[in-house]
């Protein structure tokens, strides 16, 4: 039986905020399209993910995918809106008239079109008055050659995407270049290291994470955690409050925790600790922390190991803590009370927690082979192992679009 999955990777804009994602398609163990046509291959797997899970969790965000020479010729991306839908021209297309007459017809259908992993070159000249995006991959053509050619479509409606853009320093370079938009794993790294104390509200929150892993919750010393942060028990109260459901206003913690139950209160105390990491940073770095978290803690569930749900949570949820708080993270992790596995498992990647966590962070970044590497020695099957990310970039969503 043959599986296709999708991974989504985040585009900023120069704020860093969220303002869409591509879409990278999986399809069979070779990442090919052996079977079928490359167009039916792409309408099967937008039908499946664009027009499912994915659809559903992009909210207002854009989704950027891309479409092969023959889909774009038999005019594919009509079949999906035009509101939501970047069209991805694939860096192999050839710059025919047909190709031409295919983007003239989307284009006037309303579609935005991007040129992807675009080489400048006088044979794509003609197609410009009908793009709206260019991505230059900086890795192959480098910022300051790709700015020569910006500057001379200057006065144009033409925005920029720089993708591949790993380091704060090449963000930086391309938004002094012109660049209008950002794709790569920037945004999941430290913007720069710097010695920070860790504010007690946030030691607090840390403790409330250690407290949800536990199976049963212990109420009472997640009442006494609460109940020494002020913030946390405002906040605490206007979430219950908001939530709706209950035909009372809650008045007291112990009644707010009895009424959110564990897996409401495992949500909520989740999103305050990202969230209360840092302000400034990038949008999705919070969603990342929070659909790791879901998909580690998805995945242990369906193994066969000692390691529990609510450990596996918290290795997800952690991951990210360097960037969100710029500093190195055996230095974040020794200031905050978390078990030696959990620790082990992000500084050294080792034990199950830590092939759980890089096999999560491969697919998340499409890296097909080495996720399925690691899902083998796992012994978890790939039908899991898509479903499980589906399903936290869901809860995920949810989560996050919380009153």
């Amino acid at each position: 039986m043959k599986f296709s999955y999708v991974a989504r990777q985040p585009i900023l804009d120069i704020d860093k905020k969220t303002i869409g994602y591509e879409l990278l398609f999986r399809d069979g163990p070779k990442n090919t399209f052996p079977e079928v046509e490359p167009e039916l291959a792409t309408s099967r797997l937008l039908s499946d993910h664009f027009l499912s899970t994915h659809y559903n969790t992009l909210g207002d965000k854009l989704g950027f995918v891309n479409f092969p020479y023959a889909s774009l010729i038999n005019l594919v991306p009509t079949l999906f809106p035009k509101d939501s839908l970047v069209v991805e021209v694939l860096e192999d297309c050839q710059p025919t008239d047909e190709l031409l007459h295919s983007i003239e017809k989307l284009f006037q259908a309303g579609y935005t079109i991007a040129l992807d992993d675009f080489i400048p070159s006088k044979a794509w000249k003609r197609f410009l008055p009908y793009i709206s995006i260019i991505k230059f991959d900086i890795r192959l053509v480098p910022i300051a050659k790709a700015s020569m050619f910006m500057s001379s479509l200057k006065g144009t409606k033409i925005e920029f995407l720089a993708e591949k853009v790993e380091t704060y320093e090449e963000y930086q370079q391309a938004k002094d270049a012109g660049f209008h938009y950002f794709q790569g794993y920037f945004f999941s790294k430290p913007e720069m290291i710097q010695t920070r104390a860790l504010n007690p509200a946030f030691l607090t929150t840390i403790q409330l994470c250690k407290e949800i892993a536990q199976e049963p919750i212990d109420f009472k010393e997640v009442e006494r955690l609460i109940t020494l942060d002020v913030t946390l028990s405002y906040k605490l109260l206007t979430y219950v409050n908001s939530a709706g459901g209950s035909s009372t206003k809650i008045r007291s913690f112990h009644q707010a925790l009895v009424y959110l139950g564990e897996q409401k209160l495992r949500k909520f105390v989740s999103l305050v600790a990202v969230a209360s990491a840092k302000e400034d940073k990038p949008d999705s770095l919070y969603g990342l922390a929070i659909l790791r978290a879901r998909q580690c803690e998805l995945i242990i569930e369906q193994l066969n190991v000692k390691e529990e749900p609510g450990q596996a949570f918290l290795t997800g949820m952690f991951s990210l803590l360097d960037s969100l708080l710029d500093q190195p993270l055996d230095q974040v992790l020794n200031s905050v009370p978390i078990d030696e596995e959990i620790k082990r498992a992000l500084i050294e990647k080792k034990g199950v927690l830590g092939a759980v966590l890089a096999m999560v962070v491969a697919y998340e970044q499409a890296r097909w082979d080495d996720a399925t590497r690691i899902r083998n020695r796992l012994k978890l099957n790939e039908e899991q192992l898509g479903k499980t990310y589906d399903q936290a970039t869901i809860w995920a969503q949810e989560l996050l679009a919380q009153p």
